[in-house]
């Protein structure tokens, strides 16, 4: 990915045709700057705490985001510069059809903090016509960050698209390696379990009794109003749910 980045001293242009024609000129340094403007120290210090290295509010950025519209090249650039807030802000106003297969898996391997993985994965990856070969790559990659993502996305799958996959399968592989498995592929296999018995009643008695019996999230800390990461508790609530509304 790092080859395909043009200096930062680079202009960008793009040109709006609405409400009487204006031109935006943007460098990538004075993004940078806006940016860092941005930083608050108390984000910074939430952010952190979930693994993530950046201060900036998320509302300010997608503001800026909203400004500059759609940039392919100028996401690139911004990417480039290897700056989470930078990189949150590529990724809001790159053009996902555009990146190559092994462009995307390089950028996969370069997102280590969380919410750069999350935004790559949901916001472009999931909306790229190599989602399902990225998918089968990752899902038993070595590593851990990366098979994740390949589970968020077979996740996606089987609420979405489940013809073909091997729901008995996937139970076997959650219930033999979920409980050991670290933080974030934990989480991501975790959701994977719950989907699938939400979604489907001939595996929910399973899906419950795994996570029952592997307590993952048992225990983790949620607000008032919000459902509990704890796949029992998760998979219930949202059956009741679906209930009602019928």
């Amino acid at each position: 990915m790092a080859k395909t980045t043009v200096a930062k001293t680079t202009v960008a242009k793009t040109t709006t045709t609405a409400a009487g024609e204006s031109s935006l000129r943007t460098t990538v340094s004075g993004l940078m700057g806006e940016l860092a403007a941005l930083e608050e120290p108390r984000a910074r210090e939430v952010n952190e705490k979930h693994g993530d290295d950046h201060g900036v509010n998320l509302s300010k950025l997608r503001a800026i985001a909203k400004r500059l519209k759609t940039q392919q090249d100028l996401s690139r650039e911004l990417w480039g510069t290897g700056d989470t807030a930078a990189r949150l802000l590529a990724l809001l106003i790159c053009r996902p059809k555009a990146f190559e297969r092994d462009e995307l898996d390089s950028m996969l391997r370069e997102a280590r903090t969380p919410k750069v993985q999350d935004w790559l994965v949901n916001y472009v990856v999931k909306k790229s016509p190599h989602s399902e070969e990225l998918r089968m790559a990752w899902f038993s990659d070595p590593d851990p960050v990366v098979a994740s993502a390949g589970w968020a996305l077979t996740s996606e799958r089987v609420v979405k698209k489940p013809e073909g996959l091997d729901l008995a399968h996937l139970l076997d592989i959650i219930e033999a390696g979920m409980k050991e498995a670290p933080d974030r592929l934990q989480w991501a296999m975790n959701h994977c379990l719950a989907q699938i018995g939400i979604e489907f009643p001939e595996y929910r008695a399973r899906a419950l009794d795994i996570g029952e019996r592997l307590e993952v999230l048992k225990d983790y800390p949620t607000p008032p109003n919000c459902t509990s990461p704890f796949a029992p508790a998760w998979i219930n609530e949202m059956v009741r749910r679906q209930a009602v509304q019928v």
